[in-house]
């Protein structure tokens, strides 16, 4: 089977890669560096000639709320219409626990993820969206979203965050299986709120900021009830709590930045 991976070069991407290769697929992976790109339309013919599935795992470089939108929509709508041209069997998209939950309607990136989804489900092509916790991975970028100084002031919701390699698992299983025409869900093991995570994630790192736990302060430009990134019942959940990723990870040997 021939599988193309857009943003196939990045964190969850090239992980994807790796495993769906280890079962003797033909895998591309597709990115602007190798002459794949979703937003203009370059090499999508070319690289979408004979494949059977599509991943999508591409993510904007703006999180700014036109841009965003302008992201999803236009990448969107050529990779969909490169695939009906290819005869695409299954599209499947990583995208996000929450999306079309009032909570988050104010969130621009959320609403251009939930943009993404509309076009995939009216695409006609048949398809699978994968709705994934916060990565533990982008924990420390959370914690300078909202810096004051030596203080990032964050919101109280709670989150249930998963492992890289934990998603990863889950797409290559999900890409290997039959189209579900719907959404299914995966989160990590241990939920908690966000303010504690990160705080949890700084004091690992030896980094000195301190996290002011804020019920109002904004998640991607929304305001979080307790369960708004919480996946519902029968998610798929990882393996890797919290302190198993931090021992896993880069950033327990110092190899990463603060």
């Amino acid at each position: 089977m021939k599988i193309v991976v857009i943003g196939g070069t990045g964190l969850i991407g090239s992980k994807v890669v790796d495993r769906l290769r280890k079962h003797s697929h033909e895998v591309l992976a597709a990115a602007p560096s190798s002459g794949v790109n979703a937003l203009t339309g370059e090499g999508l013919d070319r690289a979408l000639a004979g494949a059977d599935m599509v991943i999508d795992l591409a993510n904007s470089p703006s999180f700014e709320d036109q841009a965003v939108l302008d992201f999803f929509e236009t990448s969107g709508h050529n990779l969909l219409a490169a695939e009906k041209k290819a005869g695409v069997k299954h599209h499947l998209a990583l995208s996000v626990v929450g999306t079309g939950r009032p909570a988050l309607a104010t969130s621009g990136y959320i609403r251009a993820k939930l943009a993404q989804e509309n076009l995939i489900r009216a695409s006609g092509i048949p398809y699978t969206i994968v709705h994934s916790t916060q990565f533990f991975e982008f924990l420390g970028g959370i914690a300078g979203t909202s810096a004051q100084g030596q203080e990032t002031h964050l919101s109280t919701g709670l989150m249930q965050p998963i492992a890289s390699d934990d998603v990863a698992d889950a797409v290559a299983d999900y890409a290997l299986g039959a189209p579900v025409n719907g959404t299914v869900e995966i989160a990590g093991p241990e939920k908690a709120p966000l303010a504690e995570l990160v705080q949890r994630f700084l004091t690992a790192i030896k980094d000195p900021r301190k996290v002011v736990a804020d019920p109002q302060a904004l998640y991607f430009g929304a305001v979080l009830e307790p369960g708004t990134l919480l996946p519902g019942n029968g998610a798929r959940l990882g393996t890797q709590d919290f302190q198993t990723w931090f021992s896993r990870s880069a950033f327990a040997a110092g190899g990463a930045p603060k």
